[in-house]
This record gives C-alpha cells, sequence and structure tokens, in this order.
C-alpha cells in the first residue's frame, strides 16, 4: 500500500505532460515546431545551401502553412523561414497570418493525422506519400523535388515535436 501515493503521483505527472502537449497543427504547435526546425542542421543549413532559401520573392522569407485534412480544409499553422546568419532559420511560427501566399515561392502542406504520424515516424518519406496521395502538396514542386533530403527532415518534425492528436486545432 506505501507504493500508491507514488503510483498515483506518477499517474498525475504523466497525463498533466500529456494534456500540456500542444494539439498537433495548432498554432502552439507551430510555435515549437519552429524551434525544431532551428534546432535540425538538415534544415538550417542544406536549404540555405542549395538556394532553396533565396526564393523568397523579395520578401525576405517564404512561408509553409500546414493542416490535418481530417480537421477540415485550411491551413492551421504556419512556419515562416529566412536567411539569418547564412541559415535558413525558421522566424516564426504560430498561427496563420499570412493570407496570400505565392505559389512560386511558398508551401502548403496537407495530409490525415494517422499519415502526418506515419511521416513523422520516419515511416516514408515525401516521394513515397506525395506519390500514393498521403500527403498534399501546393507550391513550387520542381523546388520542393530538388530539396527532398529536407524535406524529409522537415516531416519528421511532426514526430519531433510533442502532441496531442485527440482534437483538432482551432
Amino acid at each position: 500500500m506505501r507504493f500508491a501515493p507514488l503510483a498515483t503521483a506518477m499517474l498525475l505527472a504523466t497525463t498533466a505532460a500529456q494534456a500540456a502537449a500542444p494539439v498537433l497543427m495548432s498554432a502552439e504547435w507551430g510555435t515549437a515546431a519552429c524551434a525544431a526546425w532551428n534546432a535540425d542542421p538538415v534544415l538550417t543549413r542544406d536549404l540555405a545551401e542549395s538556394g532553396w532559401i533565396q526564393n523568397d520573392k523579395g520578401r525576405g522569407f517564404k512561408v509553409m502553412q500546414v493542416y490535418r485534412e481530417d480537421c477540415g480544409d485550411e491551413p492551421t499553422a504556419e512556419l515562416r523561414v529566412a536567411l539569418k546568419d547564412g541559415k535558413a532559420q525558421c522566424v516564426y511560427g504560430g498561427a496563420v497570418e499570412t493570407k496570400q501566399l505565392d505559389s512560386g515561392a511558398d508551401y502548403v502542406m496537407f495530409a490525415e493525422t494517422k499519415r502526418w504520424q506515419e511521416m513523422g515516424r520516419g515511416d516514408y518519406g515525401p516521394m513515397k506519400a506525395m506519390t500514393f496521395g498521403r500527403l498534399g502538396f501546393k507550391g513550387p514542386k520542381m523546388e520542393a523535388m530538388g530539396n527532398m533530403g529536407p524535406f524529409s527532415n522537415f516531416l519528421l518534425l511532426v514526430g519531433k515535436v510533442e502532441s496531442d492528436v485527440g482534437s483538432c486545432p482551432k
């Protein structure tokens, strides 16, 4: 019986930690994904070296918006990436703010929740996801094709950023 209080405390701590996770593809998740982006050397280095980050249509940043198809048909989180200190750095992550995307520079990606989770675990990469219709994609396709390695790392962020899939982003 002396272990019951310890077990209860551990259960409460686990429940609290799970409740604290942001909803997948919410504004709060976008903030955490931005931090995870900046901690990923493949994203920050390779997307600067390849020239991907320079295609910003003179705005100084690129926009990536994402959403879960089973939660609606509009983006719910946004990342903005800019060239900063020679790296492709995420300079904003949060709620969708950019209303007018440039299809020659910006991206919108969408998938069902279970597909985001599969890609986040590394079950498959962007090529398979797009070929089999598991990942919807709008944006400069040739540019993305030339950056499949870093694009794979972007999809892996879904698995690296703690999140809750029990509800939809608001």
